[in-house]
């Protein structure tokens, strides 16, 4: 029996060291993210078509939604499909050479290999459906896209960015019927204290367990 009992206890000191190691790691990886150099920061990222959002949302007028469209019903706002693309461009400028990519696309079936801008680690967990609900504005992460020829990132995304937002959301939030809109946050348009009687707790917006899971 004594030597049951000492295979147990040596069992959990192993599983304990284990744990800790674990939870050492992982506050390493935060820590090295965290005091990253930003290098990537205002760069363009290359695409298969060289999409102008100044052109599609400052000067046609197109609404987030036209091309993100799961972006109030996922995690993922979404690409556009070839189809969306093609609603348009099947007639607008259809026979121009930066456009192959997509009617190549509607040959084969493939979708266009559109890249992320905005790319967060594998270990964090962002919705933006939840951001959406909530009243955070597309252009309070992404910035000022109607002005953008050509996309680019121009917020952070490191974990004090988000959680300066997750302690103080006030500042940040509007009604969600704005939440698309592309100018910038007035003071009318301060959330009210009944939209942020919905927000969870600053204990749960600012726990571990939200952005890590």
């Amino acid at each position: 029996m004594a030597q049951v009992v000492g295979q147990r206890a040596e069992l959990a000191v192993k599983l304990g060291l284990l744990a800790v190691l674990a939870c050492t790691a992982f506050a390493l990886v935060l820590l090295l993210w965290r005091g990253q150099e930003d290098t990537t920061r205002n760069e363009v990222v290359t695409q298969p078509i060289p999409f102008s959002h100044k052109h599609h949302v400052g000067d046609v007028g197109l609404d987030c939604r036209f091309c993100h469209a799961q972006v109030e019903r996922s995690a993922s706002p979404g690409f556009p499909s070839t189809q969306v693309c093609l609603g348009c461009h099947s007639q607008l400028f259809a026979g121009q050479a930066m456009f192959e990519p997509l009617r190549e696309s509607a040959r084969t079936g493939a979708p266009v290999a559109w890249k992320r801008v905005h790319r967060l680690p594998d270990f964090v967990y962002f919705d933006h459906s939840i951001h959406v609900a909530k009243g955070v504005a597309c252009i309070d992460c992404h910035g000022r896209v109607d002005q953008m020829p050509l996309m680019r990132r121009v917020s952070s995304l490191r974990m004090d960015w988000c959680i300066d937002c997750h302690r103080n959301p006030q500042p940040h939030l509007r009604d969600p019927s704005h939440v698309f809109d592309m100018r910038p946050l007035g003071a009318d348009d301060m959330a009210s204290v009944q939209m942020l009687s919905r927000l969870q707790s600053q204990q749960r917006l600012t726990d571990c367990s939200t952005c890590h899971r």
